[in-house]
């Protein structure tokens, strides 16, 4: 194997030191016009490329950012992972992407490894056990070590930084209105995100739909399932013992599932029951029949979260200081067969 050519072998090659061919490289006027021709012709025809990571510890950047994100399965967090991407590119950044499968100690490890200098920043959306614990210390630190850091729709109101969310009180709260609208008042509710951030309002703005239209929230249509519940067994027991018209899923993969129980149940949709699931990843498009969703717009998310991890990796640099930002991003309902509109 041909061995990589350094700033070192160089230098042995013309006889100088390291920091002449350097400059020479960087087109300084330190060094004569012909030398740095010389220089330039010599690296370019053996192949040289600058180490981008020793070069950013010299100048204490990485030109790297990280992102952690719950699940990379759901096609939602694969949107905001392009739309990260694609601004990031846009502003020199590589990515580094870690998967906390919603575990608070592997979101921990991937916050601590970024902390120690892997990353300039980073984005996260936090893991389920992370919220229900409560501890975001790993956080704080971070922050602390001038770690450029922003959240993206998990998020908490116990740390200070940027974050990028859905009104998902609101958007749970058209997606109720939606089936009231059209005549499906026994509405029942599937979570498998009840301790997340985004699971509680949801569901709040589910609640909140259902008393404004004068219909008795039923706490048996709330069909929260925990990592050791069975979905089919549970949906069953609500189905076989109240009236269900319509069915509001708040995550992508708890969607296709009930939509094929359902099915397997005999349930002609939306004959007998109307169905609208959160996100509009690719599958809710390609199952029969195709679902009405609830788009959160992952990949502008996912840029927006960028900007302004990029906006505040600039202000650490400048030593700058301003206020934390939110952005909120309207949600929408499109419709497609698993809905009636009258």
């Amino acid at each position: 194997m041909k061995k990589k050519l350094t700033l070192k072998t160089i230098a042995k090659h013309f006889n100088v030191s390291i920091a002449t061919i350097s400059k020479a490289l960087k087109n300084s006027y330190d060094i004569s016009e012909e030398r740095r021709k010389e220089v330039q012709k010599f690296a370019k025809e053996n192949g040289y490329k600058p180490n981008i990571f020793a070069l950013g510890l010299k100048r204490n950047k990485t030109n790297t950012i990280g992102l952690i994100l719950p699940n990379i399965l759901n096609l939602y967090f694969a949107k905001v992972f392009s739309g990260v991407e694609k601004i990031a590119n846009e502003h020199g950044y590589n990515v580094v992407i870690c998967i906390s499968n919603d575990n608070y100690q592997k979101e921990v490890d991937a916050t601590n490894m970024f902390v120690n200098g892997t990353v300039d920043g980073f984005i996260v959306s936090l893991a389920e056990e992370t919220q229900k614990l409560q501890n975001y210390s790993h956080f704080k630190n971070a922050i602390k070590q001038d770690v450029g850091l922003v959240m993206i729709d998990r998020v908490t109101d116990e740390v200070n930084c940027d974050k990028v969310i859905v009104n998902d009180a609101k958007a749970a709260y058209d997606a109720t209105e939606y089936f009231i609208s059209n005549q499906r008042k026994n509405i029942a509710l599937v979570s498998i995100i009840s301790h997340t951030s985004v699971g509680k309002l949801r569901i709040q703005g589910y609640k909140k739909a259902l008393e404004n239209n004068n219909i008795l929230v039923d706490e048996n249509l709330i069909i929260r399932v925990g990592k050791n519940d069975d979905l089919e067994t549970l949906l069953k027991v609500v189905l076989g013992s109240r009236k269900v018209d319509a069915l509001l899923c708040l995550e992508e993969t708890a969607t296709i599932s009930t939509l094929e129980i359902l099915k397997k149940l005999h349930y002609k949709i939306p004959e007998n029951i109307s169905l609208i699931g959160f996100t509009n990843g690719e599958l809710l498009q390609h199952v029969t029949p195709k679902v009405t969703s609830v788009s959160q717009h992952g990949v502008f998310m996912g840029e927006q979260a960028m900007r302004f991890l990029a906006a505040k990796l600039k202000e650490i640099e400048e030593d700058k200081v301003s206020s934390s930002k939110t952005k909120i991003v309207k949600t929408t309902i499109l419709e497609r067969e698993s809905t009636i509109k009258l």
